[in-house]
């Protein structure tokens, strides 16, 4: 009779493995995962990322541009005719909302057009692989009509550098809606939509810009 309960209990012990074994979700921090290693997404069908996210964590469910497909292997060469490869070099821009948006506002102000302007002067100095530009709002209006929002400033951007000559898939727009404000507990809790409220969180109003490439 013991040794029949030692079997039931080490076949429960090794199906408890199995499951645990089945929850486990893909080693990838940029990304959140549910427990069947599916990655989460948003009701707009956007991958939802994690704050640790970056370019290089990229996978081609959520992110096919910025996932590089693998080169064929090259024959080797003699090591006296091998050229130095580029140093990598990564360049992040910050523009100020209060040059790019007025609130709740999507098109780009003249003083946001001559920032952007000198972000494409600073490309012909390096060669460029991918820009990523990501919009944000203050947390004024509804969670839905401020993910839309910060897409449309976002695409703002991207048609704005690709008029100036900047390729079209190089550039990656995304949108935080009021995720991500920068202001914090500064200005309070109010909800109330005042003169004041609007002016404390104009930081909040922003595109962040990414540039990466090779010099």
């Amino acid at each position: 009779m013991n040794k029949q309960l030692s079997k039931i209990a080490l076949l429960a012990t090794l199906g408890m493995g199995a499951s645990v074994a089945l929850a486990q979700v893909p080693n990838n921090d940029g990304y959140l995962f549910d427990t069947r290693g599916a990655v989460a997404k948003s009701g707009f069908g956007l991958c939802w990322k994690t704050t640790r996210w970056t370019p290089a964590m990229a996978i081609a469910e959520c992110d096919p541009e910025l996932v590089k497909k693998p080169e064929p292997p090259k024959p080797a060469a003699p090591p006296a005719a091998t050229p130095t490869p580029p140093k990598p070099a990564a360049q992040k821009v910050t523009l100020a909302a209060d040059a790019l948006f007025d609130f709740d506002k999507a098109v780009l102000r003249p003083e946001g057009k001559a920032k952007l302007d000198d972000v494409v002067g600073k490309l012909k100095d390096m060669k460029l692989e991918v820009i990523i530009a990501v919009g944000h709002t203050d947390r004024i209006g509804s969670d839905k009509y401020n993910q839309k929002l910060s897409e449309k400033r976002a695409e703002a951007v991207k048609a704005h550098l690709v008029g100036k000559g900047v390729e079209a898939n190089r550039v990656y727009t995304e949108g935080k809606g009021e995720k991500q404000p920068v202001t914090g507990d500064k200005c309070g809790k109010s909800e109330k939509k005042t003169k004041q409220l609007i002016e404390c969180l104009q930081p909040d109003r922003r595109v962040e810009i990414e540039v990466i490439g090779t010099k």
